[in-house]
């Protein structure tokens, strides 16, 4: 999957600290640009017990798709697109999930985490820029001005370009090592995991959540299908809950029977677990960077963590490839601590959120709560204060120095659950079938391959190609016109086949583009800028603002892994 048009990689190969789902997708997505890595992981070897991280959603699956494992990661999983939420025995509600164009997946898929790890791994076997080696413990990093070196548990030092680190939740050593703070929150009550395999007839496409039902008075249920008929449910339960003891009694089995009925069963794997609600300080520290639950912890709630991960990954990946070529300054390092440290707050706000109202802290938000639920059966308004987790969604970089506002596209804010705001800039661009030179595609597919300008019908397209000649690295420019199929027979269909009829979604359509509009696209399929009209300068800017060619933010500060300023020999043990 390694991009053939790229130039050798120019210094040593990128460090990805980790191999979980977030480290494996990194790894993937910078060979995808051409740049090799080293992935170090601890562990002797993979661990493949348990669903852990299920719930993948539609846009992780398209950059899965872009390495070549989201379609089997998809076939796999089960795929749902209803939430159901109730309480007691009524139903207060359900959403269902849209986005503009037609997108290639639906909007998620449960897939065990294991079972995903083993395709990805399958993916880095066949990836020659890929190194991955088990049993390496960092204890060390040293920074220099061009490239990064750790240090390994009973010796040894790896050097590389630059760092990924994606060691997750039990990265403690690692942050400390790069003098960054991990404050938040962690939660007193605990959560019970067990995965039931079981002919349930019915729940097989949707999720569920239940407050206070009678399986669990007083505290939640969360119900997710998985492949093989199996269901991954979650009870919240107290801080002093013993497993093996409730397995021991027979209450274990009583209480599974409780929610999917007196069938047969059996229990493939089970866990209790403690949730926290964290966010470091920085997430860019010089050459390395922090990622996936290494850099942010939130509740389950959501299905957050794994996914935003994936979001960090692709984020760090191409603004690496980007540095590391030349084709970009070291600040747009520094705009992947901006934008995905907005995402994590974002993401803990979201499910902070949700843990307040599931975890009332007091007796008067237990009554509150207690209101609200017992009145949404029948109160619309009522219903909408109902939180039972906000599920996943991209980060809008509508903020973000990298971006170029439009006025005629102001960012409206935050939609409703479920739905996705209009295409815009900072916006994931939606997803369409295209008619690309190279034959039938996906936008999103075809964004990925590095920054491509769309230019309507009306907009002066030799200014354009001026422009994009003149820039940095790869920039392509197609008309819309072309990727709609317009130029052939006819429309194209669900497939990114013309269809004959000349009518059918375009890539026009999805983006409601005016005809005078240049949409500059990033390599990871955000709308960095639309610009209406535009001369070669404009142009030109929007492209030098997308890769921090256009920005005056300061470098970041440098310092040691011990917390003080830089010392007098000049090597940043880790810059913050």
């Amino acid at each position: 999957m390694s991009t053939s048009a790229a130039p050798a990689w120019p210094s040593s190969p990128v460090l990805v600290l980790g191999a979980g789902p977030v480290g494996q997708t990194t790894a993937l997505l910078l060979a995808r640009h051409g740049v090799p890595t080293v992935v170090l992981d601890r562990r002797p070897e993979r661990d493949r017990a348990g669903s852990k991280a299920i719930c993948q959603q539609r846009d992780v699956l398209d950059v899965w798709e872009s390495v070549g494992a989201g379609r089997r990661i998809a076939d796999e999983g089960v795929t749902w697109t209803t939430a159901r939420t109730f309480h007691r025995d009524t139903e207060l509600f359900a959403h269902t999930f849209a986005e503009p164009g037609r997108p290639a997946f639906p909007p998620f898929v449960n897939l065990s985490q294991a079972r995903t790890e083993q395709i990805l791994d399958e993916r880095i076997a066949d990836e020659a820029l890929v190194d991955l080696r088990w049993g390496h413990d960092v204890v060390g990093v040293e920074q220099s001005a061009d490239g990064v070196a750790v240090t390994l548990d009973g010796g040894g030092r790896v050097a590389g370009s630059f760092v990924v680190v994606c060691a997750g939740a039990r990265g403690e050593a690692l942050r400390e090592l790069l003098g960054v703070t991990f404050e938040g929150t962690s939660f007193d009550d605990r959560f019970l995991i067990c995965d039931v395999r079981a002919d349930l007839a019915g729940w097989a496409t949707e999720r569920r959540f239940h407050f206070d039902p009678a399986a669990n008075p007083g505290r939640q249920v969360l119900v997710h299908p998985c492949p093989d008929s199996t269901f991954r449910i979650d009870w919240q339960v107290p801080a002093g809950y013993d497993l093996d003891a409730e397995t021991a009694s027979g209450a274990l089995d009583a209480r599974i029977r409780a929610v999917i009925g007196d069938v047969d069963h059996e229990v493939v794997w089970s866990s209790v677990y403690r949730f926290h609600s964290r966010v470091v300080d920085r997430m860019r520290c010089g050459r390395v960077l922090l990622a996936g639950d290494a850099a942010h912890l939130v509740s389950p709630f959501g299905a957050r963590g794994l996914n935003s991960g994936v979001a960090d990954a692709e984020n760090a990946a191409w603004k690496i490839a980007w540095v590391g070529r030349g084709w970009a300054p070291e600040e747009l390092l520094e705009s992947y601590h901006a934008e995905r440290h907005a995402a994590a707050r974002e993401n803990v706000a979201v499910t902070t959120a949700t843990m307040d109202f599931l975890v009332p802290r007091d007796a008067e938000r237990v009554r509150a709560r207690a209101e609200v639920l017992a009145a949404a059966a029948t109160d619309p308004a009522a219903r909408a204060r109902v939180d039972s987790g906000r599920l996943a969604e991209p980060f809008w970089y509508v903020d973000s120095a990298l971006t170029t506002a439009d006025a005629r596209r102001p960012f409206a804010g935050r939609p409703a659950r479920g739905e996705v705001p209009p295409a815009g800039p900072g916006v994931l661009v939606p997803d369409a079938p295209v008619r690309s030179p190279a034959g039938p595609g996906r936008l999103r597919a075809l964004a990925r391959d590095g920054f491509l300008l769309l230019t309507g019908p009306l907009a002066d397209a030799d200014a354009v190609a001026a422009a994009a000649a003149g820039a940095p690295g790869p920039v392509r420019v197609l008309a819309l016109a072309e990727l709609d199929g317009r130029t052939g027979t006819g429309a194209l269909d669900e497939d990114g086949d013309e269809d004959g009829d000349g009518r059918g979604p375009t890539v026009t359509a999805a983006l409601a583009a005016r005809p005078d509009e240049v949409w500059l696209l990033r390599p990871d399929a955000h709308v960095a800028a639309v610009l209406a009209a535009p001369s070669r300068d404009d142009v030109a800017a929007a492209l030098a603002r997308a890769t921090a060619r256009g920005t005056t933010a300061p470098p970041p500060r440098a310092r040691t892994s011990n917390g003080p300023e830089e010392g007098h020999d000049g090597v940043l043990q880790a810059s913050r």
